[in-house]
């Protein structure tokens, strides 16, 4: 019986080359080696999109068109929608209990994501206690591995607290999951300074024309000390350089273009030429799939409506063996 992995995406936007090299990649690979299941988190993308669900409703299908487009199979995974899943609610109250108020305080993750945020009605409690609904996510469907990225790590460490004191408490019933990092766990946002973000506006989505691609490209910011091309340039920090390595897969050409960029060899335009064309040569049969599957929405809703269900039995399963170890199961 093979291992059981999840991922999920919050529909909050479509997908990014970020969420490419970070996640999708790597989750198109390892579809055939793990019985895969992903999630849209469309009801946690509503604790900081409360009161404009429309948008979380748009992107689901925008999430489901991505993921299809990169070359996720649903024969081999199973893409399931949150909201289509009532269990992981109830194992989310079951949870609760499990973790106190003081533990969420201080889970990394939740401080670095309030930053972001501007509740001015305060935070909702939705959101705030979200680790414990995706310790439910995962739980859930029982999983051995979870791929994230390093941020996401407190996230993970929280579920294994919780799921170590469950059985400690009620038995051997969940599964503690191990997380994988992906070599790029992190991509810089076009404008250097964060990560790729949608909120940020520092982004380029898989479904970028590459008309778009090029002109957010030739807008990135390079090396600041750097004012002519006959400058050496610093390719430390320097984003261009950074997507180089993480969508160029001929490693020898791009230690060649960084060794004449710090002699002074090449100028940013030619730099970002190169990295405009090496991301469309990525990005056009993604998006050449992305528009097949887009003329055809209903086959899409199907196939969401099929994982949603398949990925339902599964999280029954679970719940009603929670029940069963915490008393609750009455009939």
């Amino acid at each position: 019986m093979k291992k059981r992995i999840l991922t999920g995406d919050r529909p909050t936007g479509p997908l990014h080359v970020g969420h490419y090299v970070g996640s999708l990649k790597q989750r198109v690979e390892l579809q055939h080696e793990y019985d895969s299941y992903i999630l849209i988190a469309d009801v946690q993308a509503l604790t900081d999109n409360f009161e404009h669900p429309e948008k979380i409703s748009k992107n689901v299908i925008e999430v489901a068109l991505d993921y299809l487009a990169v070359g996720i199979d649903p024969k081999e995974a199973t893409i399931v929608v949150q909201s289509g899943v009532p269990e992981i609610a109830e194992l989310t109250v079951f949870y609760m209990n499990l973790v106190t108020v003081g533990r969420l305080e201080q889970n990394p993750t939740v401080k670095t994501e309030l930053k972001t945020k501007s509740f001015n009605g305060g935070v909702p409690l939705g959101f705030f206690a979200y680790p414990v609904s995706q310790a439910a996510d995962i739980t859930a469907f029982q999983a051995n591995l979870v791929p994230v990225g390093e941020e996401q790590l407190p996230m993970i460490e929280q579920t294994r607290e919780i799921v170590r004191k469950f059985n400690r408490l009620y038995g051997e019933v969940l599964i503690e999951p191990e997380a994988r990092l992906s070599k790029f766990s992190r991509l810089v946002g076009t404008d250097g300074k964060e990560k790729m973000s949608k909120s940020l506006g520092n982004v380029i989505n898989l479904s970028d024309s590459r008309e778009v691609v090029h002109a957010k490209v030739m807008k990135m910011y390079t090396d600041p000390t750097r004012k002519r091309a006959t400058d050496p340039g610093h390719v430390k920090g320097n984003p261009v350089f950074t997507y180089l390595d993480a969508f160029n897969p001929y490693e020898r050409d791009v230690t060649e273009l960084k060794v004449r960029y710090e002699e002074g060899k090449v100028g940013d335009v030619e730099v970002k030429e190169r990295l405009a064309e090496v991301l469309n040569t990525v990005l056009d049969p993604i998006r050449k799939r992305r528009e097949e599957y887009a003329d055809n929405p209903k086959k899409v809703l199907k196939m969401l409506k099929e994982g949603t269900e398949r990925g339902r039995d599964v999280a029954s399963e679970t719940l009603q063996l929670v029940k069963k170890a915490m008393q609750v199961k009455y009939w």
